[in-house]
């Protein structure tokens, strides 16, 4: 598992440079903008939420003694849950909406990696990959606010806190890495097939999702690079994933 994260994340390197090499920008313009407002909107959610849902859970504190230390750890709270779900809701709304755009970005990527120009899998259009995407969101949004809910009810307790939070994060990692994986694997597998493939391949899944975790922490560049660089080295590191299965051919890519 830790090796196949490793990888997953090592998928990375070099990723930017093939983006260009490759004159793969053109198609990242729409979900560059879907992402910078969806995660503005999100912020200025938790931003505006934060104090209703604190002091919302601040109301369980019967004591006037400290009533406002409380108060300020239920806001702290607060700020985190709505956060932590605005987050999950970004993951999927711009996964599923950019389907349409990173499916011809990964078909490129898989061209140069493999040597093959027009592939002969599934044949798509922007239509069925549109709600191909939507699908596989839907599905992974309702699996993953399932684990999540939980594991936000934790964070009441001290020490364990710590460890639900470190849970948390790799488990918005691997749904985050699943989405960028399906670009590629809606070309050669079903519905059920993918989730099966993902299921076997999920130490991947989860460190390319890692690293689309920590660029959504870094503000502006970090929102724009997110998906060029999440989706790229996705389809580089899911390519040779289905390529060791041999169902697709090995090709030495011209540097």
């Amino acid at each position: 598992m830790i090796k196949n994260i490793i990888q997953g994340i090592q998928a990375y390197t070099g990723s930017l440079a093939l983006i260009s090499k490759l004159n793969l920008w053109k198609f990242f313009f729409i979900p560059i903008a879907i992402s910078i407002i969806t995660i503005i909107v999100i912020g200025f959610s938790a931003y505006g939420l934060s104090d209703n849902i604190g002091n919302y859970i601040a109301r369980i504190w019967p004591w006037e003694f400290g009533k406002e230390t409380f108060t300020s750890i239920s806001t702290f709270i607060g700020a985190i849950v709505v956060l932590a779900i605005g987050l999950i809701l970004y993951k999927h709304i711009i996964m599923a909406l950019s389907a349409p755009f990173m499916s011809p970005v990964s078909e490129k990527i898989e061209s140069y990696l493999t040597g093959i120009e027009k592939h002969k899998h599934r044949n798509t259009t922007s239509r069925e990959q549109l709600w191909r995407g939507i699908r596989i969101n839907v599905r992974n949004l309702g699996k993953e606010l399932l684990f999540t809910i939980p594991l936000l009810l934790l964070k009441f307790i001290p020490v364990i806190n710590i460890f639900s939070t470190a849970l948390l994060f790799l488990l918005q990692a691997y749904y985050a890495g699943f989405g960028n994986m399906d670009y590629t694997l809606e070309r050669h597998f079903k519905y059920r097939e993918s989730i099966r493939f993902i299921r076997k391949n999920r130490g991947v899944a989860i460190g390319n999702g890692i690293v689309f975790m920590l660029l959504l922490l870094v503000p502006v560049i970090g929102w724009i690079l997110v998906l060029p660089l999440s989706v790229t080295a996705a389809s580089l590191k899911t390519v040779k994933l289905i390529q060791q299965d041999n169902l697709l051919p090995e090709h030495k890519p011209v540097v």
